[in-house]
């Protein structure tokens, strides 16, 4: 079985670990009836449509 030669360092342990934890951007995609940015499988706020059907009333 292997075994480290040394203690592994905090810095290198963290440095390692924040490659990782990167934030990423969310998806946008538009409506397909008013072509407001919205997240994926997610209702328009500004119409209160989804997948092409009326769903919820929009915020006025």
């Amino acid at each position: 079985m292997a075994v480290p030669r040394s203690k592994t360092s905090k810095a290198r342990t963290s440095r390692r670990q924040k490659i990782n934890m990167k934030l990423t951007a969310p998806n946008l995609v538009e409506c397909s009836s008013c072509g407001n940015k919205v997240l994926l499988h997610h209702i328009c706020p500004k119409c209160g449509f989804y997948r092409g059907k009326q769903v919820a009333k929009p915020k006025a």
